[in-house]
């Protein structure tokens, strides 16, 4: 096949918080505009929102929620009311689906409030708090993705963080707002058998992540044959969006391309 016809049935986004780190971010997300990407950002609160939105660029995704957790009143008491202030800045920009975790994250990304394990009040709490985001989501037309994590090397004590108990959830609540954030790096670490947990997922996905083992960097740097994972989302009919939420392992344009390659038929 001629390499100018080939096409990528899904829409490739990136994200800028990882992809050239020597550029502020407002020329981040020009560059990936300029390359063809649509953006993904983390914290809105560290962003000046104005700039951002005088990009022109086209946002996938933010973290939807300042503080807060799923798992107890207070903490769902926050997320909600924080969830609402997302809302707000998402609309500034545009942006469709807003990320969520069991609990908040730091800056190193540990868990604000760690859990051993989790109770059977947790479960309810947490679906009890979902139910409330969809409420959100539908009054104001976005859509709300629950991430998950792997807890072995990068996010330690977060509740609800495996693929299994996040689709568990979502599941239960069963609303077009609140879907899986289905982060393919953090499932590879955690669970494995990435084919047949996308399948199982599929009905429930929001959108798909993606980076590769070990290092999570771009597709291609390490263990995860993504183009049997590209082949195996066409097949399932899936036509959202796959974001590449990774590091470059050498050069960003480079790692972007091999990243668009992977997805590309």
């Amino acid at each position: 096949m001629n390499q100018h016809t080939r096409t990528s049935p899904f829409t490739l986004a990136a994200c800028a918080e990882m992809l050239f780190r020597d550029l502020p971010v407002v020329e981040r997300v020009r560059k990936l505009d300029a390359l063809g990407f649509q953006v993904e950002i983390w914290d809105w609160t560290r962003h000046d929102i104005d700039a951002l939105a005088n990009t022109g660029a086209t946002f996938s995704s933010m973290t939807g929620y300042i503080e807060g957790s799923l798992d107890d009143k207070e903490g769902a008491d926050r997320l909600v009311e924080t969830a609402r202030e997302s809302i707000a800045v998402a609309k500034r920009l545009n942006i469709p689906r807003l990320n969520l975790h069991g609990t908040g994250l730091d800056g190193e990304g540990l868990p604000v409030k760690p859990a051993d394990r989790i109770t059977g009040a947790m479960w309810i709490r947490a679906h009890d708090t979902l139910s409330r985001l969809a409420d959100l989501g539908q009054q104001h037309e976005v859509t709300f993705v629950l991430e998950n994590l792997n807890t072995q090397v990068d996010h330690p004590g977060v509740p609800f963080a495996r693929a299994e108990d996040v689709l568990e959830l979502i599941a239960s609540v069963d609303r077009p707002e609140v879907r899986i954030m289905l982060d393919l790096y953090h499932a590879q670490i955690g669970e494995g058998n990435l084919i047949e947990l996308m399948q199982r997922c599929g009905p429930y996905i929001g959108e798909i992540q993606v980076a590769d083992v070990p290092g999570r960097c771009e597709p291609g740097s390490g263990e995860i044959h993504y183009p049997a994972i590209a082949r195996a989302l066409d097949e399932m009919g899936y036509r959202g969006t796959v974001g590449l939420e990774g590091w470059a392992s050498g050069d960003d344009e480079a790692a972007l391309g091999r990243f668009r390659d992977a997805f590309t038929f």
